[in-house]
């Protein structure tokens, strides 16, 4: 019987080192062809340091089963709106540190679920989703007319909706 453990504990020594050259060599193609990218590129820069999802389908089953609120930014890159309030997002120490309890996702393209888009695709707006996969339609920006945009100015209502974002959640769950 000895033997037998030894023999399977070598294999999985193997199998381990094979993965992590096949990821080494990875590493060195992509950084002799590419610019070397920064090391959070779910990011975009949004909070280099925090965990984002990839993909909103990723972000709604996160949240499902953490039982943690999403906040979704939609921007583009090219929208000096969107820049502005990147950097005031990014600067913003409270923000980045509360935003550690929310599953995170930015989008630089629409998704095809209407919920998203309540009163039109434009950016940047910000849109919390709550665990049980509602849109908070009553976390708002200061804008009647786009009811989710919020400019650098307004970082210390997204700070306090953010917040709201979190109770809601203690209250309701």
């Amino acid at each position: 019987a000895m033997e037998k453990s030894y023999v399977c504990m070598f294999l999985l020594l193997v199998v381990i080192s094979c993965a992590l050259a096949k990821d080494a060599g990875k590493k060195d193609t992509k950084d002799t062809t590419a610019k070397p990218k920064l090391p959070q590129t779910l990011s975009r820069g949004w909070g280099d340091q925090l965990i984002w999802t990839q993909t909103y389908e990723e972000a709604l089953f996160r949240a499902k089963h953490s039982q943690k609120p999403l906040m979704i930014i939609h921007h583009l890159e090219d929208c000096p709106h969107s820049q502005a309030l990147k950097k005031v997002f990014a600067d913003h120490k409270d923000i980045q540190k509360l935003a550690e309890k929310f599953i995170l996702l930015n989008l630089v393209y629409e998704t095809t679920d209407k919920n998203l888009a309540p009163d039109g695709q434009y950016v940047p707006r910000i849109m919390f989703i709550d665990p049980s996969l509602t849109v908070r339609a009553d976390i708002t920006g200061r804008y009647s007319n786009r009811l989710y945009a919020y400019e650098p100015s307004d970082i210390s209502l997204l700070y306090s909706n953010m917040q709201k974002a979190l109770k809601l959640l203690k209250t309701e769950l």
